[in-house]
Order: structure tokens, then sequence, then C-alpha cells
């Protein structure tokens, strides 16, 4: 009985034993949980940011803006975003073996990096060092330090590497306009906003900044404690689709020739601005359209104008308009050439206006075709007159003067034609009084080489898409007929005869291996205080024409404003640059027959070794420019498919930053501009013809970012 008892007890005991034991575990369990629930942190984790980073993340896919290009797919603007790499090195981040999220082989991706942020074998060594150094870290993550900054094209190429673990981060989104200041009132310029994207603002940036900036996509994942996505979770969303690509007319070799042509002519010089712009006469293509001031798409260096000069600027343009009066003139059957007039002067019947011909005293009694070769502002005044107000108005309004062109470019001003009274009727005959544009004129002039039809003007050649798609295909459009075939052949004659049968300085505008056909403009500036500016050099001085003149297949337009200087420096400008597009666009009447044998066909060299494409580059019959000692190659210039003649040079652009100054000395003025060109480096040009020298020396080392290429070009 007692050992029952004793027994009973002992049961007991440990039953209150077990029971206080749970109990106090049930305390540590409940004080526990009051903790977690009253404190942020537990055990070193903020318990808040741990719930909220395990939870589904939205992830905006930025669309990558399209390029834009010239007519033959050199890229003018394209996206140059800077971004850091960032190696996984922890296994916690990988779930699956067969598809790791970390740096699996150090060794080797170091390796496989380094062929893309290495220039020369002696810096891939110190790279590879280097990265190992940094893979070898115990740590979750690490940036690159400076070998982990790269641009677009450098992630583009380590992207195709596949390497498992190693991802990007951006650090800056922008716009990269590959030649400066060339053609910026064209190109316009597109910056980052601050949602991130790049947006258009000016020129062909902004007129097509919807089809350019493509469509962002997102991504939406499960994230870790870390902020990382989780290995296992799935990703849900919808991929960016890419901006499309844009191809304008622009010829870049014609291009350069009138950037070069305007710089030359501007430099200390004194003058409110300058411009000159071909056309493509038989479809309304622009070819080319520099100006200056100007301005650089990269910094917004120089922006103080936001007008493109060729669209945006309206002005009196003198006599380049009597082509049209005299037209008017034509088509209402009232121009004889042969008739004849007093010039001089002439006494309007409204009482006290005086017309006066530009010498003030005319030439005598003269003939009117006469009368268009001299200029004259009284035989203009009398065919008007003729015309009267509401003919001469009309026909102004079907030559498109005053109305838009809508050429696809912003800001495009309209232009004012209103002719009423007598003495605008005579302003309005030799181009004071109403308001053009650079456009207008040229879209006017097509009708003079289209035998009476007048072709719409136009800057972009195509859009592509994404998916390489042509969404958009511009040809030549025929806004309307102005003029009949008899019209047209005299007014030919007429403009022939102001170059090559009028006074001898005009002769000055022809160049030596290409009949032209144009007339010239010397308009007053309008004051803003009324009447017109009366100084020396207060003129809109300009030419407008076309070459050849046997079958024009271009027109041009040269325009300056209160330039100071002499007028053999507009003759100078307007010839030589016309010459040199001759050239290149091969409507010399000199003979130029090549021979088909010294015919070559570039191909691709980009990331091929340096040597071989020397071999045979030399074989060809071609001059290789090899810029830096790098092996490989990272651009060229011509491009793949361009045909060159045997002796022309190719610049080859190696992967070694250090590039030298190459002697440079009888170098063309093209040749000159596309070294610039290739290396981003500044230049200016002073004279025509070849290089004579340079302000730096050869076999210094260039910096692009500092330095400016000071050119003197000479015959």
């Amino acid at each position: 009985m007692k050992k029952t008892k004793m027994k009973f007890l002992k049961i007991h005991l440990n039953l209150k034993l077990t029971m206080l034991v749970v109990g106090l575990f049930f305390c540590v369990i409940v004080a526990k949980l009051c903790y977690v629930v009253l404190s942020n942190n537990v055990d070193g984790i903020n318990l808040t940011e741990f719930a909220s980073n395990r939870n589904t993340t939205k992830e905006t896919l930025y669309a990558s803006r399209g390029i834009i290009y010239d007519v033959d797919g050199k890229p003018l603007a394209k996206n140059a975003n800077s971004y850091k790499i960032i190696a996984i090195l922890s296994p916690s981040r990988t779930t699956d073996m067969e598809n790791p999220q970390h740096v699996v082989d150090k060794e080797g991706t170091a390796a496989k990096l380094c062929e893309v942020l290495a220039s020369s074998e002696e810096s891939k060594v110190s790279c590879i060092d280097t990265l190992k150094k940094y893979f070898d870290q115990n740590l979750y993550q690490v940036e690159l330090g400076n070998w982990g900054r790269i641009t677009e094209d450098e992630r583009q190429a380590i992207i195709a590497l596949d390497l498992p673990g190693i991802e990007f981060e951006t650090l800056a989104k922008k716009r990269q306009y590959i030649n400066s200041s060339w053609a910026s009132y064209i190109l316009g310029y597109a910056r980052s906003n601050d949602e991130g994207e790049i947006v258009g603002e000016m020129g062909v940036e902004a007129y097509f900044n919807e089809e350019l900036k493509g469509t962002n996509g997102y991504v939406e994942y499960q994230q870790d404690a870390y902020g990382y996505k989780m290995a296992q979770s799935e990703e849900i969303g919808e991929d960016a689709v890419s901006g499309s690509d844009i191809y304008l007319t622009i010829n870049s070799d014609v291009q350069n020739v009138l950037e070069n042509a305007i710089t030359s002519f501007s430099k200390d010089k004194s003058l409110d601005w300058a411009m000159f712009t071909i056309m493509d006469a038989k479809t309304g293509a622009i070819v080319g359209s520099a100006s200056n001031p100007n301005f650089n798409p990269n910094t917004l260096e120089g922006l103080t104008n936001y007008l493109n000069p060729l669209v945006g600027y309206q002005f009196e343009p003198g006599s380049t308009m009597k082509i049209f009066s005299w037209l008017a003139a034509l088509e209402n059957g009232i121009y004889n050439g042969s008739d004849t007039f007093e010039s001089g002067t002439i006494t309007l019947s409204d009482g006290g206006t005086v017309i006066k011909d530009f010498n003030n005293v005319g030439w005598g009694t003269i003939s009117y075709d006469t009368g268009f070769a001299y200029s004259s502002n009284v035989a203009a005044t009398n065919l008007a007159l003729k015309l009267g107000s509401a003919k001469l108005n009309d026909y102004y309004n079907l030559c498109g003067f005053g109305d838009k062109t809508e050429i696809t470019l912003p800001g495009e001003a309209e232009g004012l034609v209103d002719i009423t009274y007598e003495s605008e009727l005579a302003n309005a005959s030799f181009g004071q009084g109403i308001l053009v544009t650079p456009i207008q004129l040229l879209q006017a002039m097509s009708a003079i080489a289209n035998d009476g039809v007048m072709i719409k003007p136009y800057i972009v050649d195509k859009i592509v898409d994404s998916k390489g798609n042509v969404t958009m295909q511009s040809k030549r459009t025929e806004v309307e007929r102005i003029a009949s075939h008899e019209s047209i052949e005299k007014m030919k004659e007429l403009l022939y005869n102001v170059v090559y049968n009028s006074f001898s300085y005009n002769k000055g505008y022809a160049p030596s291996n290409v009949t032209i056909a144009g007339k010239t403009g010397t308009a007053q500036i309008a004051s803003t205080s009324g009447g017109y500016l009366t100084g020396e050099y207060d003129y809109i001085k300009s030419f407008l024409g076309m070459f050849p003149y046997e079958d024009p297949q271009y027109i041009f337009y040269f325009a300056t404003k209160k330039f100071v200087g002499p007028s053999s420096d507009i003759y100078s400008v307007v010839s030589s640059t016309i010459k040199e597009v001759a050239n290149l666009v091969d409507v010399t009447n000199e003979q130029n027959d090549v021979d088909s044998s010294k015919i070559i066909y570039l191909t691709q060299y980009l990331s091929r070794d340096v040597a071989t494409v020397q071999e045979e580059l030399k074989k060809l019959g071609v001059t290789p420019i090899v810029l830096g000692q790098g092996k490989y190659i990272i651009n060229q210039y011509p491009l793949n498919g361009t045909k060159v003649v045997a002796g022309s040079k190719v610049f080859l652009l190696t992967n070694d930053p250090n590039i030298l100054m190459p002697d440079v000395t009888g170098w063309s003025t093209n040749e000159i501009i596309r070294f610039c060109n290739l290396l981003g480096l500044k230049y200016t040009l002073n004279g025509y013809g070849k290089v004579v020298s340079t302000n730096i020396p050869k076999d210094t080392l260039l910096d692009p970012n500092t330095m400016t290429l000071e050119i003197t070009l000479g015959i």
C-alpha cells in the first residue's frame, strides 16, 4: 500500500513538472508571437521590408528607340545608353543547376567578358586578372568597377554571350548624334524625361516621336527578401516593342559638302545666318540641308533658335520671285520677250510710289528678256501691272506660296501672299512685300525641272518597323501642273541667260564641270518700325538654281542674311559647292568614264582581324587607313556593299581607343570629314580643295572629347 502511494506521488509530480514545462514553453511562444506582432525587427531582419520584398513586383521594360539613318543606311542618331555590369556570385540564387542564375565558371566568364571589354591583348590580361579577383569574393553579388561601365553596343555583345549570373543596371539613357552638329535642324534632338523615356523635342525626332519610341512592355514576378527575382517564380508580362527605324533622304556625302561649304563661308565673317539646301528635282527628296548657326544635339550647345531654317524661316525673297512673276505673264499670254521698255524708274498711278532698278538708272531701252537677265524691277512691275493683282496673287498661290508644303518636319511656316493695291502688286512682282520659305521656293522651282509639274518635297525615304516591315515608303508626288511646256522652255532659257549671258559677275556662279540655270535674289529686310533697313549689308542675298541645265536633276537654294563681305564670296561658295556635288552624284559634263575593272565592292569587315583585312584590301587595289593598334575592326567606312574605285581610301577603326593622328596631307575634303566623323572628332574647315595642313601634328594621341582638328584646304 505504501509502495502504491509512493508510485502515485511520483507520477503526480512528473505530471506537474510536465505541465509546468509545457506551460513555460507556451508562454515563450506567446511572448515571441507578441514580440513579432509588436516589433518591426526580429533577429536582425526588418519584417515589414521582408514582407514587402516578397510581394509581386512589376517592372517596366523600356522599348528601344528607333535609329535614324541616312538614305544609304548610315546611322545618324541612335541610342547610347550606359550601363554597369552586376555579377551574381551566390549559389543561393540558383534553384535549378541546368539553368544557373549565378556565375558558375568564374575564369571562363572573366575571359569571355574581357573579349568585349578589353581593347588590346595587353589590356585583356589585366581585365581577366581584375575580374577573377571580383569573382573570388564571398559576396552575394559584385559590381565590376571601371571594367563594368559599358555602352549599349557592349551590352548587346555581352548579352549574346549568354553568361549565367551576369546582369545589367542602367546608368543613363541618352541619344547619340554621330556627326554632332551635322544636319542638326533636320534631325532635331531627343532626351530623357522624368519617367526615363527618351522623347523627341525637335526636328525628325519630334515629328516622328510616336514611330521612333516604340511600345514599353512589363514583367511581373515574385522577389525575395533581397529584392531579387525568385528563381522558381513564374514571370508574366509583355515584351517591349522597339521603335521603328527612319531612313532620311539625306545623302551623307552631299551633306558633308554642304556642311563644309556653310562652315567655310561663315568662318570669321559677320552674318545673321546662311543656309544651303539641295533637292532631287525629279522626286522631291531633300538630299542635303546645312545651315549656320546650328547646334550640337548631343549637348544642345549653340541652340538659341528653335526654327528650322529650311521650313521655319519666312522672309521677303527678292528677285528669285521674278521666276514666278515672269511665269505668270507667260501663262496669261501677255509676255513677248522681244518687246522693249524704258528701264531705270517707273512711277505708279497711286501718285507717289516710285519703283527703281537696283542701279537706280537702268540700262536704257531694253527687251523684257534682257530685263530678266538684268533683274529689272521696272520690267517686273510693267508685267505685273498688265496682269493685275488678282491674277498674280492667284498664280503665286498656284505655285504653293502662302501655304505649307506639308513636308514632315515640325514648325513649317505658311508664308504670306496678300496682293491688293497697286504698290503691293509692283513690290510682289520682284519679291518684296510677301513672305516665303526656302522649302516653298524649292517646291515651286521643281516645276521648271519637270516640264511644268510641281513636285512635293520630302525628307523621309522610308520607315521600317522592328520586324523589318516597311510601313512607309516615300515616292514622287505631283502637286499640280503650274505651267505649259512652252512656258517652261522659255523660262529655262531665261534662267540660263542669267548666269551665262548677262552681267560678267553672274558667271562667277557657274561651276566648271556642269551647266546650271538660276536666278539671283537681293531682298531688303523689313524694319520692325516700318519700311526697310537701310544699312549697307541689310539684305538677304540668295541664289535659286538647278543643274544640269540640259536635264535638271537637282535644285538648290543658297541664302544668307546680313552677310558682311564681298559678293565674290557668295559666287564662290555656290559654284565650288555645286561643282563638288556634281562630281559626287556624277552629273558632270566632263568625261568621267571609269574602267569597270577598277570598280570594287566592299564587304563587311567588322569583327575581323585587322592584318588579314589589310592584305585583302591591298590586293583589291584600295588603300586601308587603320586607326588604332587593336587586333579587331569595330567600324569601317565606306560601309558594306559600297562601290569604290581603285585607289580609294577605306577607313578601319580598331578596338584600340588610343588613336594617333595620321599624315592627312593631300586628303580630299570628303576623306578628312569621314575620318573625323568616324572618330567623333570635332573639326573646322578653312578653304576649299585638299588638305594642306592641320593644327594637330602627325602621331599625336587624339582625344575627341577635348580636341578640335583645324583643317586648312587648298588647291
